[in-house]
């Protein structure tokens, strides 16, 4: 695809889809693929920034001019409906993208989403499934960076939870993938942590307290990775 790693991931998680919505869009990179490729009929581009919005309409403009491509400058779903078929976040923290599936006025569970939280993953987890989503992708990978990525869309399953509860503390925090196939990337920013708590851990003035709160998360670190916890 060519647009970088991390762009070219996303991409590949995405479906084909009538409606698309990209938002927190910057560049439109991942819109351009969805048109250029036949992927959609129409993409929705958002994003709060001004400067970021203007990018993407510039890349874009072709297909806003064939009327494929909208532009909505604001925050969240505003512009955005609620029977879009897919949903794009990225390059947001996992609080925020929660605050946007939540708002009183224009917040829902979408059809299909791809979410890439840039931390809080595990808040972002715990609310998509008790609030009606299910997960069906939540992996992480690397591009000069370790990312998460959950993919997943609203469950139709009248009104019940579809998979609340069959997640385990850990799966919360580590994604469920992630714990069933340690992918190279997962198993990489772990041993990067456990070094991080470590060099922590060598500190002379280290208090007991701190000490022993480290040492607990470096075991459960290394229990993950053991196979220990799941």
């Amino acid at each position: 695809m060519g647009y970088g790693k991390r762009i070219d991931t996303l991409c590949s998680l995405l479906k084909k889809a009538e409606t698309f919505a990209d938002v927190g869009c910057d560049h439109g990179y991942c819109s351009e693929y969805m048109l250029k490729n036949g992927l959609c009929d129409r993409a929705i581009l958002s994003d709060i920034s001004k400067g970021s919005l203007a990018k993407a309409e510039a890349l874009l403009a072709p297909y806003i001019r064939q009327g494929k491509a909208i532009s909505v400058l604001g925050d969240g779903f505003l512009g955005v409906p609620k029977d879009v078929d897919e949903v794009l976040i990225a390059g947001m923290g996992g609080s925020e993208i929660v605050s946007i599936l939540s708002d009183e006025k224009y917040g829902f569970m979408p059809k299909r989403f791809v979410f890439q939280p840039m931390h809080d993953a595990e808040k972002l987890r715990r609310y998509i499934l008790a609030n009606g989503g299910y997960i069906d992708r939540d992996f992480t990978f690397e591009d000069g960076k370790f990312y998460d990525v959950i993919c997943g869309g609203r469950c139709e399953c009248r009104g019940q939870v579809c998979d609340e509860g069959s997640y385990t503390d850990a799966e919360y925090e580590f994604g469920k993938e992630n714990l069933e196939t340690f992918p190279e990337a997962f198993t990489k920013r772990m041993n990067k942590l456990i070094g991080n708590i470590d060099k922590y851990l060598k500190q002379p003035q280290l208090q007991e307290a701190s000490k022993a709160d480290l040492l607990q998360r470096k075991n459960r670190l290394q229990g993950v990775l053991n196979g220990e916890i799941k």
